[in-house]
C-alpha cells in the first residue's frame, strides 16, 4: 500500500482512483462495507483503490478536552487498510485551517485537483467542509459538476438491529464487553505498543508482566481480562494466551493507566519489543486486597478463569 501525507503531486499511475473518504476509526464491519463498495467500483473501472483519512482525528481538534477515544491509532489503521487490499492511503493533516475549507474547495482542490478521483464512496452520515456544510446530497451534486461518480453506503447493523459504529464499540468497551465489541469490529479489539520497564512487582509475585502504555487509546473498563498477546518476531506474529490487568492497580497505584499482561507458559525477555494485546473477555473489575497472599490467590484464580475463557 502506498502512503502519502499530501494530495498534491501524486504519481500519475495513482491518480484517477476510487476514493473512500472517512475517519475509519476502528475499521469495523460498517467501514468494511464502505471499503467493499469502493473496491467493487475500483474493479469495475480498473482504477486504484484509495482511502482518504485525516490525522489527527477531527474530534481531537474540535473537542480537545475529551478523554482518549481512539480505537485504532494511525499505525494500526494503516495496517488494517493494507490487509483489506487498499492501494493508496492519503492521510491529510487536520487542523483549524483545514476545517475552514469550504465543501466546494475540498472537492475541487483535494478530490478532483489532487487525486483526480473517478468515483467517491462515503458512509451515509459523512459530512465535510466548513461547519459540515457538505453531505451525501451535496457530494452527488459536486460529482455531476466535476465528473466523478458517487456511492453512498447506507447504515449497516447486526442481527439485533444494533448499528455498526465506532461510538457503539467505545460504549461496549467502556462497559467491559469486549466480545460484543469484537462482533462489530470483526476481530478482537487490540492495544499495541512497546513493552516498558515497570517496577518488577509482578515478578516478585510470581507473575512477571509485559507493561504497555495506553497512550492515545480509548480507556476500556478497568479490570482483569483474558487476552491473546501477539509478539512481533520480525514480520511474523507469535500469539500466546494470557491474562492482563488494565487500569491503575489500586493496591500499588500507578500514576497513569497501564496494561500489564502476563503470558502463560512464556519465559522470554520482551522489554523493548512490540506487543499486540487482544482483549478477549472481561473477568472482573480492579480490586484492592488486604494482603499479598490474598492478591496472589486471586491472580491464580484469574489465570484459571482466563484459560477457561480462551479455551472457549
Amino acid at each position: 500500500m502506498h502512503l502519502f501525507r499530501h494530495y498534491e503531486g501524486l504519481p500519475d499511475d495513482l491518480r484517477g482512483s476510487v476514493v473512500a473518504v472517512g475517519n475509519f476509526d476502528g475499521v469495523h464491519r460498517g467501514h468494511q462495507i464502505v471499503l467493499a463498495e469502493a473496491a467493487s467500483q475500483a474493479r469495475r473501472l480498473g482504477a486504484p483503490l484509495a482511502v482518504l483519512s485525516f490525522e489527527p482525528h477531527p474530534r481531537a481538534i474540535f473537542r480537545p478536552d475529551d478523554p482518549p477515544f481512539r480505537l485504532t491509532p494511525f499505525r494500526i489503521k494503516a495496517r488494517l487498510l493494507d490487509a483489506l487490499g487498499v492501494d493508496l492511503h492519503i492521510v491529510l493533516h487536520f487542523d483549524e485551517a483545514f476545517s475552514r475549507r469550504s465543501a466546494d474547495d475540498f472537492v475541487r482542490e483535494v478530490l478532483v485537483g489532487g487525486l483526480g478521483a473517478r468515483h467517491v464512496v462515503i458512509g451515509h452520515d459523512f459530512c465535510f467542509g466548513h461547519k459540515r456544510q457538505g453531505n451525501a446530497d451535496t457530494l452527488r451534486g459536486f460529482g455531476e459538476t466535476y465528473g466523478f461518480g458517487v456511492s453512498v453506503v447506507t447504515q449497516a447493523s447486526d442481527e439485533t438491529g444494533g448499528a455498526y459504529s465506532s461510538s457503539r464499540i467505545r460504549e461496549l468497551l467502556a462497559e467491559g464487553k469486549p466480545r460484543e465489541a469484537a462482533e462489530i469490529l470483526g476481530r478482537p479489539w487490540e492495544i499495541e505498543g512497546r513493552v516498558e520497564h515497570g517496577d518488577k512487582r509482578g515478578r516478585e509475585l510470581g507473575y512477571p508482566t509485559a507493561n504497555v502504555d495506553l497512550d492515545d487509546y480509548l480507556r476500556p473498563a478497568f479490570g482483569v481480562y483474558a487476552i491473546r498477546a501477539g509478539i512481533d518476531e520480525g514480520g511474523a506474529i507469535e500469539w500466546r494466551d494470557g491474562v492482563a490487568n488494565l487500569g491503575v492497580r489500586p493496591m500499588f497505584r500507578t500514576s497513569r493507566p497501564l496494561l500489564e499482561a502476563f503470558l502463560f507458559d512464556f519465559s522470554g525477555d520482551l522489554y523493548g519489543r512490540h506487543l499486540r494485546v487482544q482483549l478477549v473477555e472481561f473477568l472482573r473489575g480492579e480490586m484492592k486486597f488486604d494482603s499479598l497472599d490474598a492478591l496472589i490467590a486471586r491472580m491464580d484464580e484469574d489465570s484459571q478463569q482466563a484459560r477457561e475463557a480462551l479455551s472457549r
